[in-house]
């Protein structure tokens, strides 16, 4: 089944982004109908978020959230076998003076888990070098395809979730800006309950940590699925000022708050199918 759904990529990549945007979105839409348990967790994730949005508005947005994933699925295959050149016409970068304000110290770039991720990890690679963390797949045939998806380009440094933060701060201080996705629920072990649209969500403090042990800034790069065939933009904002605070909650709540900003610009296209309130404060009652 693996091998037929990465052939049907292989071969769609080989369409217009003008075609696989509206094939994505039924896709989409078909997926919603037939994944039951995934539907329940992303109107579980938007009635939580979006306590004020009546019922119907909250399953239209559900509906275009399936879209937006669904599409970004199918574009995967420009990614993992498309050229350089057709990657960096999908992908342009908005923003750039930012991260040259801050070149030549370490650097955290923040990237939100958006359904556009992989497009901006992958035109990164296209003209620089950075570090990112890789977890293995437990398929071998999607976990050949998709490491070889993230380093052929610029090949990049990665690191395991295991090998922890000690490597990746060394690994920094040499130069290379970290591409670093902090925003899922990993368990219990190096969270803290924050805030996240205002619901308690365990969060791991890694952003603030290691940009105090790496004396790194943090600049944000957030990618945006754009309409048709448009593409995506992946945007760098300002690095942070006065980050971390030597406050470690206060640091993982500023993040939280931050891309609670980002979300509410783009609500679809959140990672809604993690359930990122899976893990519950002692004595509290689970929502999946």
């Amino acid at each position: 089944m693996t091998r037929f759904g990465l052939a049907l990529v292989w071969l769609l990549h080989w369409l217009p982004l003008a075609l696989l945007a509206p094939l994505g979105k039924a896709v989409g839409l078909l997926l919603y109908a037939v994944a039951g348990e995934r539907r329940r967790v992303v109107l579980t994730n938007l009635k939580l978020c979006f306590p004020e949005l009546p019922e119907h508005e909250r399953v239209r947005l559900a509906r275009r959230h399936f879209a937006a994933f669904a599409r970004a699925l199918l574009e995967h295959g420009i990614l993992w076998w498309g050229s350089r050149e057709r990657v960096m016409r999908m992908v342009r970068v908005e923003g750039l003076e930012h991260w040259q304000a801050v070149q030549g110290r370490p650097v955290i770039w923040l990237a939100p888990h958006f359904v556009g991720l992989d497009m901006g990890g992958s035109r990164i690679i296209t003209e620089w070098q950075g570090i990112s963390v890789y977890s293995q797949q437990k398929n071998p045939v999607f976990d050949r395809v998709l490491l070889h998806g993230r380093t052929r380009f610029v090949k990049p440094v990665l690191f395991s979730r295991q090998d922890g933060i000690r490597p990746v701060v060394k690994a920094m201080r040499t130069g290379l800006p970290f591409y670093y996705l902090p925003d899922m629920d990993f368990g219990e072990r190096d969270s803290i309950f924050v805030p996240f649209f205002g619901v308690p969500a365990a969060t791991i403090t890694g952003l603030a940590r290691m940009a105090q042990l790496a004396r790194a800034v943090v600049l944000p790069a957030v990618t945006t699925q754009l309409p048709g065939s448009a593409g995506y933009v992946l945007r760098f904002y300002p690095a942070w000022e006065h980050y971390p605070s030597g406050d470690v909650a206060a640091d993982t709540r500023r993040m939280n708050a931050f891309i609670e900003e980002r979300v509410r610009e783009m609500p679809e296209q959140y990672y809604w199918l993690h359930k990122r309130f899976k893990t519950r404060p002692p004595g509290e009652a689970r929502f999946y």
